[in-house]
């Protein structure tokens, strides 16, 4: 394969790519706004480029009636940067139809007819720019990337129809991406919203949201009736067990493989097992949700220092695990747990075990929980697909960025 064309191109393509420099394909661009106009302020962010400023931005972001002149008026289909932080991508491409103003501290350009703008904001998120970037800074930790220093630079183009064919075919798979992102976050926003509708009481229960058929009123139960603590110790050296650890995000999540398992513990005491619908929570976090149940179909190991438990033998067929892992997360659980919380003035949210179980709370029968559980299995399964998928079209899309540019 010859170095000036990529490993992989759209059929119909033949020609070799040449070698151009960036003087050449982009000029300066931006006014500062000098009348100080109302335009709406941005700030650039490595994850999303152009990001509208508000309050809750650092000093409070742009007000309305700030003085706006000394701020660079970008126009659309240009592109910004942040001179001090383009080694970590803060770079956007300006597409919103609108003038727009950002900081005077960043650099504004446009591109000449010769090369297509997509394009370019793909070649700009891709390793390619990153090797540039460090090719053309020398020494120091943090080196601002003027836009003299772009013009430096050299990159390969291929003709202009090439150019659009690629940069098309990357908007369409970061408008998937999109769409996943969105999906994601509209069932993660319906998952939460009745998360906080289980008000534990007998006069508004989660029953009033969506599960009209049934009738019975929720009963308060003592968590200490319901759950009895677990201790069952195991050998992380010698266990063929995974290891899983506890987030406030995600709940029960495996540690990667390369985690070395020789030096985490040097007592066989340091890690517990947790069998299959088993809850774990961290006694030190427990206020802010870190809890989750194993819902594998095969035990774990997980540290010694969090809290597991199980449903009490005695109340069988009256707890069902999937609503439980569900309520221990909700806004109401949460209240509970800080009202028993123990510790300093400062840092007050440890919960042992010895006080979770002192919690009363209402609770529903047991079909009801089972209906409930499942509604949020369903909106759990759904999550994680968004995300999967949405985790498989990123990576495509940075292994397709290293094989269709040169």
């Amino acid at each position: 394969m010859a170095d000036n064309v990529p490993k992989i191109r759209f059929p119909g393509f033949t020609e070799p790519w040449e070698q151009r420099k960036f003087k050449d394909l982009v000029f300066k661009s931006g006014k500062k706004n000098k009348k100080n106009l109302p335009y709406e302020s941005f700030s650039i962010t490595n994850e999303s480029g152009f990001v509208s400023q508000n309050e809750q931005f650092e000093n409070g972001g742009t007000m309305k009636d700030a003085d706006k002149s000394m701020y660079i008026i970008v126009s659309p289909n240009s592109f910004a940067y942040n001179p001090a932080r383009i080694n970590v991508g803060s770079i956007g491409y300006q597409a919103l139809g609108k003038n727009v103003i950002v900081s005077s501290l960043y650099e504004v350009f446009k591109t000449s007819h010769e090369v297509d703008d997509h394009f370019l904001w793909y070649w700009f998120k891709s390793d390619h720019f990153k090797r540039l970037v460090e090719s053309l800074q020398e020494g120091g930790v943090r080196l601002y990337f003027y836009f003299d220093k772009l013009q430096k630079g050299e990159l390969w183009l291929p003709p202009i129809e090439e150019q659009r064919k690629i940069g098309g075919y990357f908007k369409s798979v970061d408008n998937l991406i999109t769409l996943h992102q969105r999906k994601s976050v509209t069932i993660k926003k319906l998952k939460s919203g009745l998360l906080r509708k289980m008000i534990l009481t007998v006069e508004s229960t989660l029953t009033d949201v969506f599960l009209p058929l049934f009738t019975i009123d929720w009963e308060q139960r003592k968590l200490g009736n319901l759950f009895f603590q677990t201790n069952e110790t195991v050998n992380p050296k010698t266990s063929n067990l995974s290891l899983w650890s506890l987030t406030v995000e995600s709940g029960l999540t495996p540690k990667p493989e390369r985690y070395d398992r020789s030096a985490i513990t040097k007592k066989e005491d340091q890690y517990k097992m947790v069998h299959p619908g088993e809850i774990v929570f961290n006694p030190m976090n427990m206020t802010i949700g870190a809890i989750g149940m194993n819902k594998n179909s095969f035990p774990i190991a997980v540290s010694g220092y969090y809290i597991t438990m199980k449903e009490s033998s005695s109340n069988n067929k009256t707890i069902d695990p999937c609503f439980f892992s569900e309520w221990m997360c909700s806004p109401n659980a949460l209240k509970l747990y800080k009202n028993v919380a123990t510790g300093s003035l400062i840092e007050k949210q440890r919960v042992q075990f010895s006080t979770f179980s002192k919690i009363r709370a209402m609770f529903p029968k047991y079909e009801e929980q089972k209906k409930i559980g499942q509604v949020f299995d369903a909106l759990d399964d759904l999550i994680t697909l968004h995300q999967r998928k949405l985790d498989d079209l990123k990576k495509l899309k940075q292994g397709l960025l290293q094989q269709m540019l040169v």
